[in-house]
């Protein structure tokens, strides 16, 4: 889309599915690239997974050979809360680069949430075995079994997807670009919540921007911050077009969060 004059730095993205000039929606399909990408970020997830619940498994046998050392115990949690998050972290990354439909709503709700399912798996035996194990005395079990429950919090929140990527958003607002600029072209900042039509947008080319990426809406989503169109460029497309618009109602806040 052309603009008023870019002030940053502007870098092509890519990779990623081609910038397409059609008007119509069509069905996302993730390019082979992301495909493969996507592919091993999940198997590094897995592998990680596997690891969390291992030493899970470690920390339920050091529990059954009293006396239990606490520190040792401890350790294992905190280490296991690691692999759990990267893995979590990992597999997310890998939804937003091949996301799930979501027609199939069993496998799109594992498939997005498959991070929090793991950190129950990971964590909850243990917490239950910490509280219902007779060698562990007093302050013991209470410093023990609070780390634990703090770490199943810190996993599960960590592993839970809030706006899970799917195919259907992605067709949905990739048809949205387009049909306000005749092409799949947008930009976006490292830091910012939003994707911009306009590489002069007021609310990328600020004091703190360095650079400023281009590239299609999906290769926008693969930063997990993105979520959606710049209001203020939505709005001012459509005037561009005729169509009426109105003044965007988040605009203040996009000030900072793009």
């Amino acid at each position: 889309m052309p603009d008023k004059g870019t002030l940053k730095k502007v870098t092509q993205v890519g990779g990623g599915e081609s910038q397409s000039t059609a008007r119509e929606a069509k069905p996302f399909v993730a390019s082979d690239e992301n495909k493969g990408k996507a592919k091993s970020l999940r198997l590094f997830a897995i592998i990680s997974w596997i690891v969390a619940i291992g030493l899970e498994v470690g920390a339920i046998l050091l529990l059954r050979k009293p006396p239990v050392n606490t520190t040792w115990l401890i350790g294992l949690i905190v280490a296991d809360l690691i692999f759990a998050i990267i893995g979590s972290l990992l597999w997310k990354r890998s939804n937003r680069l091949n996301p799930a439909s979501e027609k199939e709503k069993v496998r799109f709700f594992i498939q997005s949430q498959l991070g929090a399912i793991i950190s129950v798996i990971a964590f909850l035996p243990l917490v239950i075995l910490i509280f219902t194990n007779k060698d562990l005395k007093g302050k013991q079990k209470g410093i023990v079994g609070a780390i634990a429950v703090i770490a199943l919090l810190i996993a599960g929140a960590t592993g839970i997807d809030f706006n899970p990527p799917s195919q259907e958003k992605y067709a949905q607002q990739t048809a949205q670009v387009e049909s306000l600029t005749g092409a799949n072209h947008v930009f976006w900042t490292k830091s910012g919540t939003h994707y911009h039509i306009y590489s002069d947008c007021p609310y990328i080319n600020t004091k703190r921007t360095d650079e400023i990426f281009s590239g299609t809406v999906a290769q926008a989503k693969d930063l997990k911050n993105i979520t959606e169109l710049c209001s203020f460029c939505e709005n001012r497309a459509e005037k561009e077009k005729g169509l009426p618009a109105e003044t965007p109602p988040a605009a203040e806040a996009e000030k900072t969060t793009n």
